[in-house]
């Protein structure tokens, strides 16, 4: 079978229903497109986060150094961590988990620092729609403050490999005291 050149009279303008879906379709464009800057600046839909390159080996570091000295309790062998209020808190991905639990006070402001130890990694927080794709050798800082006790579970929503689905991790906010 050969390629034949399409017949002279092929392209017939849309009409009627055609005409209609792809108004329709443009009218939704547009309406899309003019609300981007809404969700961004009143919707809070993007982060007021920023990102550093760093070492991952310094990166690590810093996760121990602040597990070593805000250490609060433990959960299934994992540490629970506690940094003061305005501080900076320091998550860890690795293949295929969180290190360590973040333990938050309800209405106080912290700076989350998050980086992987080993591949692409996201940043999903349970029930929150926050995502972040988090990459080795770059600290994604966000800065936060809760407005809700409870638990939330944070989850890899970036495929990494054969453990993905067990990849869970947890930040416990806690009232104020």
């Amino acid at each position: 079978m050969s390629i034949q050149p399409p017949r002279k009279d092929w392209f017939q303008p849309p009409g009627g229903a055609e005409r209609m879906w792809i108004g329709l379709a443009l009218v939704w464009c547009l309406i899309m497109f003019l609300m981007m800057p809404y969700w961004h600046f009143r919707g809070k839909q993007n982060s007021t986060g920023e990102a550093y390159r760093v070492e991952v080996q310094d990166f690590v570091n810093r996760v121990n150094r602040f597990v070593d000295s805000y250490s609060v309790g433990e959960l299934n062998g994992v540490p629970i961590v506690e940094p003061p209020p305005g501080g900076d808190a320091y998550l860890l991905a690795q293949n295929w988990s969180w290190y360590p639990v973040i333990q938050l006070r309800k209405n106080q402001q912290y700076r989350l620092h998050i980086s992987s130890r080993d591949l692409n990694h996201g940043f999903g927080l349970l029930p929150m729609n926050m995502n972040f794709h988090i990459v080795p050798g770059y600290d994604h800082v966000l800065t936060l403050t809760p407005t809700q006790a409870g638990e939330f579970e944070i989850v890899c929503n970036e495929f990494c490999g054969a453990g993905h689905h067990i990849m869970t991790g947890r930040i416990i906010v806690l009232d104020q005291e």
